[in-house]
């Protein structure tokens, strides 16, 4: 297996890890005020919150940007209950520009935190590597793979929901937001540093 395929294998298998479900949980909350037909607007969004990650990933992963994990670790849920936040105090009348806009940025804000807490596991891997380019690049395909793969699957049970069982969107994501801002509330309670 080349290094390539390695890092990429490693980078799908962490995200799509249940274990690690704080970050499927946030890929969650942020796909849940959309339906199928916003397809386009969402890989977009995905895409904005690999970018974020990506970015301090590498940073954090080259020891640039330190942050203590136990804060990232708090900070991480965080991210969940505020976009399950926004999803509920945002009508989805002005879902097109508004939300989309306010969502690129919270994906690639967020990204970053997110990315700060994959650092530690990234460092591990890559030990004594002589490059961390084409580990770092693999990885974040493989994360975004993973990603992709969680949005299908939401978007696949957002569809059935609206359009098979008839459950209005607002319904679905008042639904989804809930779960996700309780848990992230069960997390922030497990994970707070002081």
């Amino acid at each position: 297996m080349s290094e390539f395929s390695l890092y990429l294998q490693l980078g799908f298998e962490h995200i799509s890890d249940i274990k690690g479900y704080d970050h499927i949980l946030f890929i969650v909350a942020l796909c849940a005020v959309y339906e199928l037909k916003h397809w386009k607007n969402i890989l977009i969004l995905v895409t904005a919150f690999t970018i974020g990650h990506s970015v301090t990933l590498a940073l954090s992963t080259l020891g640039i940007i330190l942050i203590p994990s136990d804060i990232v670790e708090f900070l991480i849920p965080v991210t969940i209950f505020l976009t399950a936040l926004f999803n509920v105090t945002t009508s989805n009348d002005h879902l097109q520009e508004k939300r989309l806009n306010r969502n690129y940025l919270l994906a690639l804000g967020f990204g970053m935190i997110h990315g700060m807490g994959f650092s530690n596991y990234l460092r591990a891997l890559l030990g004594a590597e002589e490059s961390i380019l084409l580990p770092l690049f693999a990885f974040n395909i493989g994360l975004e793979i993973g990603q992709l793969l969680i949005v299908a699957v939401i978007m696949g049970a957002a569809f059935l929901a609206v359009n098979i069982f008839k459950v209005r969107l607002r319904e679905w994501t008042l639904f989804i937001s809930g779960a996700a801002a309780g848990i992230a509330l069960i997390l922030m309670s497990e994970t707070k540093f002081w």
